[in-house]
C-alpha cells in the first residue's frame, strides 16, 4: 500500500539541483535533472555519509561533494569502481507536484 505525501513544486526545484525534505528520521535529497526527471534519495553518500544534495548533478546521476562518488539517482547504487548504496523513495508529478512515498524506500 502506498502513502504518497505532496513535497514540493516541481518548479521550486532547479533543473540540475535539489531540495532537501526533512522527516523525523531521515533527511531526504530531491533531485531535478536537466529533463526534469525528478529522483528522491536519503541524504547520504553510503561511503562517509556526504550530503548527496549539495552534490553535482549529472544526467541520471549525482556526485558527492566529499569525495567524487557518483550515485546513480534511480538505484541509489555506486558507480563503478566504488561500492555501496543509499536508499531510494519512489517519486511522482501530479499537476506539477512533487509527491514521495515514504513507506515504500527501497533499501539500501
Amino acid at each position: 500500500m502506498s502513502n504518497w505525501s505532496e513535497v514540493v513544486a516541481l518548479e521550486d526545484i532547479p533543473r540540475l539541483g535539489s531540495r532537501v525534505v526533512k522527516t523525523d528520521t531521515v533527511n531526504i535529497a530531491v533531485f531535478r535533472t536537466a529533463s526534469d526527471e525528478v529522483f528522491a534519495m536519503k541524504d547520504e553518500c553510503p561511503h562517509k555519509q556526504g550530503p548527496l544534495s549539495q552534490g553535482i548533478v549529472h544526467g541520471t546521476s549525482v556526485t558527492c561533494p566529499l569525495h567524487n562518488w557518483k550515485i546513480d539517482l534511480a538505484s541509489g547504487e555506486a558507480l563503478g569502481p566504488d561500492e555501496g548504496c543509499t536508499n531510494v523513495f519512489p517519486v511522482k508529478i501530479e499537476n506539477g507536484m512533487v509527491f514521495i512515498d515514504f513507506k515504500m524506500a527501497v533499501a539500501a
